[in-house]
């Protein structure tokens, strides 16, 4: 137990301890935090006061830093020994910040009076689509029932790179995207405002450490390399998507804007979450075969809230354990060729579908293309996001009493800039 006081359904427990980027009304300088219950921790002020000598060399200059991006290239055995440092000074039988008044009122922060920024300099971003149930759903669309899956989806995990500058941090405002899209089907495209604006229902990992161009990351080592995760809504112009992605995939539909949770919850934190993934049948290739669990019992919602209520509604409920391609099989296929990652660079999973319709992880599944409206409180229905709407993601995992959670990933789309 922490002596901070933490709720039993906080996402924010002792076990969680995951690392952001806070700045406060008298220090207006982003720099390294962490988060227990509802107060932000600042580890800059703690590493002043010579709390990390032991655990982080240089431990003022990292944690000043306005991204996690130093941190994240010292290594996995640092991140691990910070993470269980910090449990320590945390924790009710510890009196060295418990008993110091000084050092708390300077360090300790109630979350609502702190701003979150963007935790990483992200300089590259990649986008798979792992999910099976989603990669089906949309191939029935558009492609029909004996076509749904392309021949090599489940050989390898598909990806493609997406935009690394326009991802923010969760409460953003993005405005409506603009580009061509076919209104009626057969006729020419015409310019415009995107009219079917969707969420997609993401996590993603960032890299901590790289590896050298020419050397893969083995699947035995991967997770070493990934510091934590985040949850994430790649936001999707499905029109303008439709008519751009053949033959080279998403482009302009897909990078205006990508929303980001501000915690990054660490693989150590989550590491007593794993279970079992789906079967993968055929049986991956040798450098894709994986020996132990690899997928994570995260429960996952998406919550909506029409610009013409104050209620959020509920439409999906699903869970990354859903995810047919594992991070860490992610991350080795992305890397077998040679290309080197570096540290902050930010792997999306794609939709997370589940099996059942209430779990479906995007807009464009549960209105079936705009066939079914979508049930809102109120009687309100959607089918794809109108000006002004909001949406949040959540994720959490419990088990034995232990929750460790992301916060929330909110966005609200604004009329487009016409």
């Amino acid at each position: 137990m922490s002596f901070i006081e933490t709720k039993p359904d906080s996402d924010f427990s002792i076990h969680n301890i995951p690392f952001g980027i806070i700045s406060t009304p008298h220090n207006a300088a982003p720099r390294v935090a962490t988060r227990i219950g509802d107060y932000a921790v600042d580890l800059s002020v703690l590493a002043q006061a010579g709390l990390f000598s032991s655990v982080v060399a240089d431990a003022q200059g990292v944690f000043s830093q306005p991204t996690l991006n130093l941190f994240m290239s010292l290594g996995k055995p640092v991140w691990s020994a910070t993470r269980k440092h910090i449990q320590k000074l945390l924790s009710a039988s510890e009196a060295t910040l418990r008993d110091n008044k000084d050092l708390l009122e300077r360090a300790v922060f109630p979350i609502n009076t702190v701003k979150t920024h963007l935790p990483a300099n992200i300089g590259d971003y990649t986008d798979f689509y792992a999910s099976k149930e989603h990669a089906t759903n949309v191939g029935i669309m558009f492609r029909g029932k004996e076509n749904a899956l392309m021949p090599n989806w489940t050989h390898l995990p598909v990806g493609y790179h997406g935009r690394a500058s326009s991802v923010v941090v969760s409460g953003t405002e993005l405005k409506r995207p603009q580009g061509q899209r076919v209104v009626v089907k057969g006729e020419a495209p015409q310019f415009g405002p995107s009219l079917r604006m969707d969420c997609e229902l993401e996590m993603a990992f960032l890299v901590g450490t790289g590896n050298n161009l020419g050397e893969p990351i083995t699947i035995d080592n991967a997770k070493d390399h990934m510091f934590g995760v985040v949850l994430m809504n790649d936001w999707s112009a499905r029109d303008i998507q439709a008519w751009e992605y053949v033959p080279l995939g998403p482009f302009l539909g897909k990078n205006f804007g990508t929303t980001v949770s501000a915690w990054v919850v660490t693989m150590d934190a989550l590491e007593p979450f794993l279970v079992n993934g789906p079967v993968q049948d055929p049986k991956p290739m040798a450098y894709l075969a994986e020996s132990t669990a690899s997928a994570y019992d995260i429960n996952l919602e998406v919550k909506l809230k029409p610009a013409e209520s104050s209620k959020y509604s509920v439409i999906s409920r699903s869970n990354l354990k859903y995810m047919y391609w594992s991070f860490a099989q992610q991350l080795t296929h992305h890397t077998v060729n040679g290309c080197n990652m570096r540290t902050g660079d930010l792997c999306g999973s794609g939709t997370i579908s589940g099996p059942t319709e209430d779990s479906f992880g995007s807009m464009l599944e549960l209105s079936w293309s705009g066939a079914k409206d979508i049930q809102l409180e109120d009687g309100i229905t959607r089918k794809f996001l109108k000006d002004n709407d909001e949406m949040i993601l959540a994720g959490w995992c419990e088990k034995d009493g232990v929750r460790v959670g992301f916060g929330e990933c909110h966005g609200k789309i604004l009329p487009a800039r016409v």
